[in-house]
């Protein structure tokens, strides 16, 4: 494994999801004696950008792509992660003889819709050494939208650093509380992610209007911040902490009893119900993806249909009053996000499936 080169291609330097796993997935191998490497395409645009090279001004400009062709030929193999990175290394790796494994993050069915946007992506991830899937209905998706057979597809979970995440001790809630100048009376309800529409995020803000004696804090930032600020201005005034983008999610779910995430399309395994998990948190969520492999109905939290208000605010005050049932379902979303999502567990699978696609090349090369 210590001979195996990687880098690894994030479509910009936001404190978004994919880009911190990445991060995260580094130290895993890194920590296995892998050589890893990490670039963004193109700059961030929201918040605070994490301190990492840029390739260039924009994701698929011919300087992007060039900037990404030589890099590429410095390792063994490259792993692009999401749709964007996947056109970029298509393209930007051709002819290079460097392999790249396309990683996938968010639901196919959601960002590849169209059927002319299905035939260029089809094409594209073709052209991919190996094809990681954050779970087994993902893996069915992708097989079946672009016709790829099951031998190209290797199914490894979203995860997160153990280390990272642990339940709150009580003292660390009233802190986490104080930071985010919360009352230490009541509730709270956490949202963490990105600010875009197919989050949710109004039906977050929405709910707070109707579960009174609690606070809603929404961790993030995003293209809706502005209209989700008015928004709780309007319909939950003085109940909705907005925070923008923080370094660290850990401070959030330290101030929570409850987390959230009503999304409505686009998601595939989101990180942040991992991190609660850890954090012993139950949470209350929509079928959107994989995220009902992580929070299981009735067992780690309440799973509720998509952009239903009442129902999602029914969840979420049921759980809130009953603390032995949040307490149960929190306690076995640690155990579960523990034994099955955490960098710790996956990465020796990232390890095998780089190095046996690294080995093929090699063996195929001795053989010419």
């Amino acid at each position: 494994m210590a001979t195996v080169r990687v880098l690894q291609v994030i479509t910009d330097r936001d404190r978004r999801g994919a880009q911190v796993f990445a991060l995260d997935l580094q130290k895993g191998l890194r920590d296995l004696g892998i050589t890893v490497e990490t670039v963004a395409l193109a700059p961030g645009r929201h918040g605070d950008l994490l301190a990492l090279e840029t390739l260039g001004a924009s994701r698929h400009s011919w300087r992007t792509l060039r900037a990404l062709r030589r890099r590429s030929r410095q390792y063994d193999i490259v792993i692009a992660h999401g749709s964007s990175t996947l056109l970029a290394c298509a393209l930007g790796l051709a002819f290079t003889g460097v392999p790249f494994v396309y990683r996938q993050i968010s639901d196919p069915l959601f960002w590849a819709g169209t059927w002319t946007r299905r035939i260029r992506v089809a094409a594209m991830i073709r052209r991919a050494a190996g094809i990681v899937a954050l779970s087994g209905g993902s893996s069915g998706v992708l097989m079946s939208h672009y016709r790829l057979g099951p031998d190209r597809i290797t199914v490894i979970p979203n995860a997160v650093p153990t280390g990272n995440f642990h339940v709150a001790l009580a003292l660390e809630g009233q802190q986490a509380r104080e930071r985010f100048d919360l009352s230490l009376e009541g509730p709270v309800i956490a949202y963490v992610g990105a600010l875009a529409e197919e989050k949710g995020v109004d039906l977050v803000v929405r709910c707070a209007a109707l579960i009174g004696n609690a606070h809603t804090l929404i961790v993030g930032d995003g293209p809706e911040r502005a209209r989700l600020e008015l928004l709780a201005a309007e319909v939950a005034p003085g109940r909705v902490c907005f925070t923008g983008s923080v370094d660290e999610s850990l401070d959030a779910f330290m101030a929570a009893d409850l987390v959230v995430l009503p999304s409505k399309g686009g998601d595939s395994m989101p990180a942040v119900l991992i991190e609660a998990g850890l954090c012993g948190l139950a949470t209350v969520v929509t079928p959107v993806g994989a995220i009902t492999d992580v929070v299981v109905q009735g067992e780690t939290g309440t799973v509720v249909p998509i952009d239903d208000l009442n129902g999602f605010a029914s969840a979420v005050r049921e759980l809130l009053a009953d603390v032995d049932r949040r307490t149960k379902f929190g306690a076995a979303a640690a155990e579960r996000c523990m034994e099955h999502f955490t960098i710790e567990a996956t990465a020796p699978t990232w390890a095998a499936l780089l190095t046996a696609i690294v080995r093929r090349k090699r063996d195929a090369l001795a053989q010419v």
